[in-house]
Parts: C-alpha cells; sequence; structure tokens
C-alpha cells in the first residue's frame, strides 16, 4: 500500500533554489550526509514536473550516495506519486547499493507501472554479482510471468562478467529458464572476453541440452558470435527431431557465414517435412549462395 501522506512540495523556484544550494556543497565537499531530512526533501523533488529537474536531482542523490539509499528505498515501495517511484529506481541504479537488491526485487513483482519495473530492474543489473541470486529466483519460480522472467534475463545479460562464475554455476540448475539465461548472459562473457574458452565450452555443450528452448538459444548466440567450432555440432542438429531444434540449426548455421555449410543445409532441406522449416533452410542456403558469389567477385579484384 502505498503512502498517501501529505508531502512537502516545493515551487519550481524553491527546488531550483535547493538544487543550486545541494550541487554546491557536493562540489566544496560540505554536504552533510547526516541530513536525512534533506536528503528526503531533495527524493521528494524527483517528482518535480520538470524533466531536467528530475535528472538533477537524480544525479545529485547519485553523489550523495549511500545516504540516499534508505529514503530512496523507501520511495520506490511506499510513494504515492508513481514519478518518485519510477525516478528513485533509476537514482537507485546510479548508486549500485547490494541493499537495494530486495526492495528492488519487491518493486518488479509487485509495483503495476511498467516504468517502475524497468527501473527497478535496470537498477538490478547495474548492481551486479549482488542481484544474481533472487534474479535467477525470479526465472526458476512457476509464479514469475513472462514478462518478469524476461527481465531478469535481461539483467544476467547486462551483469555477464561481473558474475560469470556464479554464472557457470547456475547451469546446473534443474529449470530450464534459468539455463536458457545463463547461456543468453555467457554469450556476453564471450563476446567480452573472446578468449575465455570456458564460455565457448558451455555455449556448445548447451547445444545439446534436454530443453528446446535451451539449444536455440545456444544455438542463436552462437551464430551471431559467428563461432565457427560449432558447425560441426549444429550441422547434426539439421537432422534433430525437434523442428525448432532444426530451424535454430539452419539460422545459426547461415549467421555464421560459412559455406562449407550448404551442402549439409542442401541435404537437410532434402529431407524435411516441415513446410516453415523448409522455408528456414531455404533462406540459410540462398544467403550464403548469395555470400559466395559476393565472396568470388571481392576476389575477382585481385586479377
Amino acid at each position: 500500500m502505498f503512502n498517501n501522506q501529505p508531502t512537502l512540495q516545493l515551487s519550481h523556484s524553491e527546488a531550483d533554489e535547493l538544487i543550486a544550494n545541494v550541487n554546491q556543497q557536493i562540489f566544496q565537499g560540505t554536504f552533510d550526509h547526516q541530513d536525512q531530512q534533506l536528503i528526503k526533501q531533495m527524493v521528494e523533488c524527483l517528482g518535480d514536473t520538470r524533466g531536467l529537474t528530475r535528472l538533477a536531482y537524480a544525479e545529485a542523490l547519485g553523489q550523495v550516495g549511500k545516504s540516499a539509499v534508505e529514503p530512496l528505498i523507501d520511495a520506490l515501495l511506499d510513494h504515492a506519486n508513481v514519478v518518485v517511484r519510477r525516478a528513485a529506481g533509476k537514482t537507485l541504479a546510479l548508486i549500485e547499493d547490494p541493499r537495494a537488491v530486495t526492495p528492488l526485487i519487491q518493486a518488479l513483482l509487485n509495483d503495476q507501472d511498467t516504468v517502475v519495473q524497468s527501473s527497478s530492474i535496470g537498477a538490478l543489473a547495474r548492481t551486479g554479482e549482488a542481484s544474481v541470486a533472487p534474479l535467477l529466483e525470479i526465472l526458476a519460480s512457476p509464479d514469475s510471468t513472462e514478462s518478469q522472467k524476461g527481465h531478469a534475463a535481461w539483467a544476467l545479460a547486462f551483469i555477464g562478467i561481473k558474475a560469470k562464475d556464479k554464472l557457470y554455476e547456475a547451469y546446473d540448475s534443474d529449470s530450464p529458464e534459468v539455463r536458457a539465461a545463463v547461456v543468453g548472459a555467457i554469450a556476453k562473457v564471450a563476446e567480452e572476453e573472446n578468449n575465455d574458452i570456458q564460455a565457448f565450452k558451455l555455449l556448445i555443450q548447451s547445444l545439446q541440452d534436454t530443453s528446446a528452448n535451451v539449444r536455440s538459444e545456444a544455438a542463436a548466440v552462437l551464430g551471431n558470435l559467428k563461432y565457427q567450432p560449432a558447425i560441426p555440432i549444429l550441422t547434426e542438429l539439421l537432422d534433430h527431431e525437434s523442428g525448432e531444434t532444426r530451424k535454430s540449426a539452419a539460422l545459426s548455421l547461415m549467421k555464421i557465414s560459412d559455406r562449407s555449410s550448404i551442402e549439409a543445409l542442401q541435404a537437410a532441406l532434402a529431407q524435411e517435412t516441415d513446410d516453415g522449416i523448409k522455408k528456414t533452410i531455404s533462406l540459410a542456403i540462398s544467403m550464403l549462395d548469395r555470400q559466395s558469389v559476393s565472396n568470388d567477385w571481392s576476389e575477382a579484384d585481385d586479377w
């Protein structure tokens, strides 16, 4: 239940004067971090009707840092003004304090405003490793909505390399949703550290996961990464009993863009019975053929 008690609202001129004084104190190093009344008034100003003023207060509170965390948490969870709740989540993203993780999860799951939800997930992502465990719980829970799971998977991918050890551990989960999200997050690790053998090993392993969603996610990210060592297993998956897996393998081979895959794709096309998957395989062959022609003309420049 949001707090509906009246709050001290400043006029535009009062809000402008206050932020000017606060910024001067921060610049001079004289800001009193023990003055919770002042900090709470700054939080109230996150509800100002002017976007640039709200941004100025958010940045100032970000500079104030840890002293502002508790008032921001209170605003995120209990303030009647949705604009303040939204801005509180965005401001907590600037501070990145682990104390805010549980309240941010609470706001993500319980606040009906989609902007508050997205602000909360953004702050969780920025907070990093401390957010991983509760985000994994959201993914594993049967009570979580698809939107909540999507938010959690995005945050894990954003965190990526900052918590890669925890992500590797989480791949042992019984939950396909968790494993699929880990694959997406580890793909970011592989992208940022292209010599991370463990990351690519997990992605290759995921092509043979028991879950079609995990296999498809792994195929998609390996295609995006253009990881040629995955070609032999992707080629095998063209004959998989799961249509979605066959389709994902064909698209991945297309993205990897190695013309040596054309023969396997043609063989898969000849035996495919699903019209939709046939179209996907045909597209992959067409794109690889087109690239082959393009490469031939490029090589002709050397004549």
